[in-house]
């Protein structure tokens, strides 16, 4: 899992390597001259002592004025385009952080819900992204943070050797801190934004059932079970503080031990004449410098909810995206073939060894009690999931091995509550392979083969009204989504209960247009109508995991059991 999101964030780093590297060069631009400043101050005190003196070195004393000025404002300017590339490079990562799971996150499909929960899934998306997205300023900054230490134990052993050696003596002591404080970090950052995570994934779903909830007048207990897992993000939001607070106060604690160290020794060297006061001054901001173990704390905690968001990233392209092959599909009518599937979900078995086959050109009908395994059947068929075991095969060809355009273009997909995706009405029924204007002939035959024409035309702008703007009941909204199947065309066609929120007539003109509109195509329904199951050529029965029973509707009609199926859809479906 590290692994993963730690490889995430290289790649992150290398999409913006350009800018990374400008954001480097920045960095050290400005920790050379922070390091150089001390000792520009320092001659620059050591030339105005001697132009007080020798007022014939009074221009050597203004030449390093200049010097400090010049360093003075160099450092201001990079200051501020470090901040602004600093936003940008943030920006742009981020947005290919996001462009880089979102892709993966469709590729994968359902399974990638299967996982993760809907707000958790949405959380990573937005929120660690937003988090992952700063590695690369993230890694300049602790470049540059530690390249300033560094630096100035350079600058004090060129000074004298003995300032150096008055300072390692409280070292080891300053890289415990560090270590103990990163290590602590980590855990805490991971668990907050687990909790936060959790949190989201209780509130998309308490946003998808806010009718629910108001019916049953809910909305105070729904409130606390959303937030119930906010003890648990205090808690270690504080123990966050708490370890980051410790650090920075052993940060406050020995720092200036290690400073006083250096002063007091470069006091000593300066009273046995082998210093300047200039040159005590240097060493004096050289050790604050190379105890800046504050600016050390920040980038440390920085680099941690970086690395905790990235492994929050790499769980997700973890999940394995399905394979395509090459393949193309042979002449043919749509001829499906189900052999040996298995489907396990969570230890249970869905399918067990399923063999099933639809002749090309026929209505198949999948009935069953809840649970029975009809709509993974159905995803099966058109491979939105793969089994565990076995093989589906379309007109001879294995799934596994046609492309994903040749797939897709056959196999054409309505399901109970449709999505409705795209700007207007005419780009919801023509999302896939096939026409995208609302003038196109194909989108108003779909939609009059599925009964939505009429309430489509009555809208204000017709076709052409903003999905968001479009008053749709459940069963307007089923419809729009048989036209966008009817609309798809290819020759297998799954309907995954699409027609339960019609009313009983709109359904059996629907079934009719079926059979009509697409009269090569083959058809997988699932059905919980006997109405549905009736008009069917044959009626696959399902009961746990395995076809009970296959047949014409009619004969299976005999069976106490089988009626029992449609719990009471009446004696006249038969």
């Amino acid at each position: 899992m590290k692994a993963s999101g730690d490889a995430l964030l290289r790649s992150a780093t290398r999409y913006s390597a350009g800018r990374c590297l400008a954001l480097c060069l920045l960095t050290v631009a400005s920790s050379g001259a922070g390091l150089l400043l001390p000792y520009v101050l320092g001659r620059t005190l050591d030339a105005l002592f001697a132009a007080h003196t020798t007022p014939a070195k009074d221009g050597a004393a203004q030449h390093w004025l200049v010097i400090c000025g010049v360093l003075l404002g160099g450092l201001m300017l990079i200051g501020a385009c470090e901040d602004v590339l600093t936003g940008t490079t943030n920006a742009r990562t981020t947005a290919w952080l996001r462009h880089r799971l979102l892709g993966h996150v469709l590729a994968v499909g359902p399974g990638a819900t299967a996982r993760f929960p809907a707000g958790d899934l949405l959380a990573r998306l937005v929120g660690s992204t937003a988090q992952a997205g700063p590695v690369p300023a993230t890694v300049a900054a602790l470049a540059a943070t530690v390249l300033t230490p560094v630096g100035a134990l350079v600058a004090l052993g060129l000074t004298d050797p003995w300032l150096v050696a008055a300072f390692l003596a409280g070292a080891p002591a300053l890289a415990l801190l560090l270590r103990s404080f990163a290590r602590a970090s980590s855990d805490c950052v991971t668990a907050y934004q687990n909790a936060q995570g959790d949190i989201a994934t209780r509130l998309t779903e308490a946003i998808g059932g806010a009718r629910t909830i108001a019916a049953a007048h809910t909305a105070d207990r729904e409130t606390a079970r959303v937030l119930s897992p906010l003890p648990r993000l205090r808690s270690q939001g504080e123990r966050l503080w708490q370890v980051q607070g410790r650090a920075n106060a052993g940060a406050v604690a020995l720092a200036p031990l290690l400073q006083i160290a250096v002063v007091a020794t470069a006091g000593l060297l300066l009273l046995h004449d082998r210093l300047s006061v200039g040159e005590l001054l240097a060493a004096s901001r050289y050790a604050a410098l190379a105890t800046g173990v504050g600016m050390l704390v920040g980038d440390i905690a920085a680099l941690v909810r970086t690395r905790a968001a990235g492994q929050r990233l790499g769980d997700v392209l973890e999940q394995p995206a399905p394979r395509y092959g090459d393949a193309r599909l042979p002449p043919g009518g749509g001829r499906l073939e189900l052999r040996s599937v298995t489907v396990r979900r969570d230890g249970r078995t869905v399918l067990d060894r399923l063999d099933l086959t639809v002749p090309a050109g026929e209505t198949l009908a999948v009935v069953g009690v809840s649970g029975a395994g009809k709509s993974t059947l159905a995803a099966v068929a058109g491979r939105l999931t793969d089994p565990d075991e076995g093989t589906v095969l379309l007109d001879g060809v294995p799934l596994t091995e046609l492309s994903r355009a040749e797939l897709r273009a056959a196999v054409g997909y309505a399901f109970e509550r449709p999505t409705l995706l795209g700007d207007t009405l005419a780009d919801t029924i023509a999302l896939g392979p096939g026409p995208r204007t609302a003038a196109d002939e194909r989108i108003v035959r779909a939609a009059e083969a599925a009964h939505a024409d009429a309430f489509v035309r009555r809208l204000p702008d017709g076709y052409a009204t903003a999905c968001a703007d479009a008053p749709l009941s459940g069963g307007e909204a089923q419809r729009l989504g048989l036209a966008r199947a009817f609309a798809h065309g290819g020759r297998l066609l799954v309907l995954d209960d699409a027609l339960s929120s019609l009313d009983m007539i709109t359904e059996r003109e629907i079934a009719a247009a079926l059979l009509r509109h697409a009269p090569g195509t083959t058809r997988l329904v699932v059905a919980h109508r006997a109405t549905t199951a009736a008009r069917a050529t044959t009626v696959a029965w399902l009961d746990g995991g395995r076809v009970r029973a296959l047949g014409p509707h009619t004969r299976l009609w005999r069976d106490p059991a089988y009626r029992a199926v449609f719990a009471g859809a009446g004696e006249a479906a038969a």
